[in-house]
């Protein structure tokens, strides 16, 4: 029987705690302030949307074990070190999703049962088996099912009420996809040859990824500043969203007029989460920060 700790980290927590936050996050802005949402509904659209999350790392990891073994960042994964087997990682797995859509059925909604579904689907089978090895757009199109959180959150307490702000937040976190992961991509560009992962790197080369990091980056800035101009939150968020999406634009020049700092990349990759996570909590924040004054 495999160790429990090694289960655990075939669930990617980190990954899954970035991306409750931003559930999270979405479900409170579902609701108007000074009101909270439900405590019981956001404790159980957490736990069901963790475990789905859970659940499609799992997948990620049972259908990428060969690749793992061949790249530094991953070859002391569980699997690829024989820790858990792929019949014991697939069990986790099914057992994680099919836990955590019963939970979302039982004691949310339909509605978040069903986007949460077709989520797991979309990164556990149609990014991590197709759209990452056959084409260097994957990150792109594969990042739908990784923004999909902040619409799951808001579904899970308002349904379909109000939802085109939910899809605010889920176009921040769908372009800022791409230039988080493509910084990783150059971090690792070798590994990525090495075992034919056509990463936009290997196929159209340094320079142009660099360049493409750098106009995501500005559309980013762009993007993050819709929940303001919609009316959705103030002058905290917009103050917020200007300095990191500035500072995140400064990574990006950085990588395109240092192309020989093998370190930028790498800063960039871990900037890039400490922006998501901000960014969010300052929405969090505006949303009720008028409550204590």
């Amino acid at each position: 029987m495999p160790k429990f700790s090694d289960l655990l980290r075939l669930c990617k927590l980190k990954v899954v705690a970035l991306i409750l936050l931003t559930a999270v996050v979405g479900m409170f802005l579902a609701v108007p302030a000074p009101y909270l949402p439900n405590g019981w509904l956001v404790l159980s659209a957490t736990l069901g949307i963790g475990m789905a999350a859970a659940s499609a790392a799992v997948f990620n990891h049972i259908v990428d074990e060969h690749i793992d073994k061949q790249m530094s960042r991953t070859d002391q994964r569980p699997l690829p070190q024989r820790k858990v087997n792929r019949n014991q990682a697939l069990v986790w797995g099914v057992f994680l999703g099919v836990v955590g859509l019963g939970i979302l059925q039982l004691f949310v909604n339909t509605t978040t049962t069903v986007l949460t579904f077709i989520s797991l689907i979309g990164y556990a089978l149609i990014y991590t088996m197709y759209l990452k090895r056959t084409t260097p757009q994957n990150i792109v199109i594969g990042g739908a099912a990784g923004a999909a959180p902040p619409v799951l959150g808001w579904s899970a307490v308002s349904g379909t009420q109000g939802i085109e702000y939910a899809l605010l937040l889920f176009l921040i976190v769908f372009v800022w996809t791409p230039p988080h992961f493509w910084a990783l991509a150059i971090h690792r560009v070798e590994e990525y040859k090495k075992v034919k992962v056509p990463m936009l790197p290997v196929t159209h080369g340094l320079p142009y990824t660099r360049m493409q990091i750098l106009l995501y980056a500005v559309l980013l800035l762009i993007i993050s500043l819709l929940p303001y101009l919609s009316g959705m939150s103030g002058i905290i968020y917009l103050l917020s969203a200007v300095a990191l999406g500035l500072i995140f634009l400064l990574y990006a020049v950085k990588i395109y007029t240092k192309p020989d700092d093998k370190k930028i990349a790498w800063a960039t990759f871990v900037f890039s989460i400490n922006y998501l996570m901000l960014l969010f909590l300052a929405l969090l924040f505006d949303h009720y920060w008028l409550i204590s004054l």
